[in-house]
């Protein structure tokens, strides 16, 4: 692989591996499986459960 290509490949692991953690984290909480319910709800639902996730993985 060229540099510009190893330099790419690297630059996008740095971005994609937060968001990795962040799905693998979400299917910890088996309460998003069942949700069946307004989209609004959800999204708040999923944004809470974030801000525990994180402050609990800040410990």
């Amino acid at each position: 692989m060229t540099r510009g290509q190893k330099l790419s490949n690297k630059a996008l692991a740095a971005a994609r591996a937060p968001v990795e953690h962040g799905f693998a984290h979400l299917k910890n909480w088996r309460v998003l499986g069942k949700v069946r319910t307004d989209p609004k709800w959800a999204t708040a639902l999923v944004r809470a459960l974030l801000v525990l996730t994180k402050r609990e993985v800040s410990r």
